[in-house]
Order: structure tokens, then C-alpha cells, then sequence
């Protein structure tokens, strides 16, 4: 069966996931976006109301992708310390999904780095990063066995470790010292 044909939308979305990661939101403008996606710029006002919904989008995207990441990981955990490592696996895959011109960061981070105080899109970025720090959380207290309160504080810590790991691993350009942060973990968690 033939695959439908993109939308003038999933074109834009694709466009602008490529250029504001590999250029930044600032450094990205309406015009480049239209052009990479060949399509015409009204299409764009079409379908998004202002270049600040179509960030809002692209992050929107960029947490499902790893989200993503995280599910098909997950999948295989069996055991609670498997399912906080799913996380950081997930984060691993991302650092080494296919990029134009090699691996920036997170690309949330990146993003928010740019938005002022208060911006949707900011806003977004700090939802995403505190639900996986409650995926964490989730996990630990099936590994605490229920003790909630005990899972909070460690997931603060491990999330911690996790993001200054995929940040670190950004300036690397490669998912490296997101194994290391993986690994410290799994340690850490082998002792408890």
C-alpha cells in the first residue's frame, strides 16, 4: 500500500525540527524553514498561527521522540533498576539518533536556552524534564518498594545526573558520557 504523501505541515514540522536544533530557534528563520520544506509560505500561516507555535510543535515532538525511545526501552525492563536504566537508555538512543551534522544536546534544553521566562515553549521544556524525572521517581519506588518519599529525593539526584550527562554529552557531540552517567547509576543502585 503506498504511503500518503506529507502535508504541507509535516513538512514544516520536519524543516524546522532539523534547522532549530542544528541552528537554534534564533538562528532560524521563517523564511529558511519554507525553503527547506519546498513548500509555499503561506502554507505555513496555514497551519501555525506564529513562528512561536511552531517551536511549541517542534518541542512538543521532540518530547514524544523520546518518550519513544523510552517505551521501546522500557519494553525489555524487567526488573526496577532496568526500568530507572530504561531511562537513561532512552536518553543514550537520542544522543545517537541520526543528526544532520552530529549531536548537539537535547534539543528541549537547547530550546529553552533561547526562550525567555514565562514562553510556552520554556514552559514545555520544564514539564517534559519533570515527567522524567517522575518516570524515575516511579520506578525507584517499585525498587523502595512503595517507599515514595525515598524514590522522590533519588530521582532528583539521578535526574540531575542524567541531564548534566546528556548536556556534557552535547559538548562531546557523541552519547558517551551518558553511558558513564548510566553506568554510575547502575552502580549506585547495585549497592542499595
Amino acid at each position: 500500500m503506498p504511503h500518503p504523501a506529507e502535508t504541507a505541515r509535516e513538512k514544516l514540522l520536519k524543516a524546522a525540527a532539523v534547522l532549530f536544533y542544528e541552528n537554534g530557534i534564533a538562528g532560524t528563520g521563517i523564511d529558511a524553514i519554507i525553503a527547506r520544506a519546498g513548500v509555499a509560505k503561506k502554507s505555513l500561516y496555514n497551519n501555525f498561527a506564529s513562528k512561536a507555535d511552531l517551536v511549541h510543535q517542534y518541542l512538543t515532538i521532540r518530547h514524544a521522540e523520546l518518550l519513544d525511545f523510552y517505551e521501546e526501552r522500557l519494553a525489555t525492563a524487567v526488573t526496577p533498576r532496568e526500568k530507572v536504566l530504561a531511562v537513561f537508555d532512552a536518553y543514550q538512543d537520542h544522543a545517537e539518533f541520526a543528526y544532520e551534522r552530529g549531536f548537539r544536546g537535547c534539543g528541549l534544553l537547547n530550546a529553552a536556552a533561547e526562550l525567555t521566562v514565562g514562553d510556552i515553549g520554556r514552559d514545555a521544556v520544564r514539564r517534559h524534564k519533570e515527567e522524567v524525572e517522575g518516570l524515575i521517581a516511579t520506578h525507584l519506588a517499585e525498587f523502595f518498594h512503595g517507599d515514595a518519599e525515598r524514590a522522590k529525593v533519588l530521582a532528583r539526584q539521578l535526574a540531575f545526573l542524567l541531564e548534566g550527562s546528556i548536556t556534557r554529552a552535547g559538548l562531546e557531540g557523541n552519547g558517551t558520557l551518558v553511558l558513564e552517567a548510566r553506568k554510575m547509576t547502575s552502580d549506585m543502585l547495585g549497592r542499595l
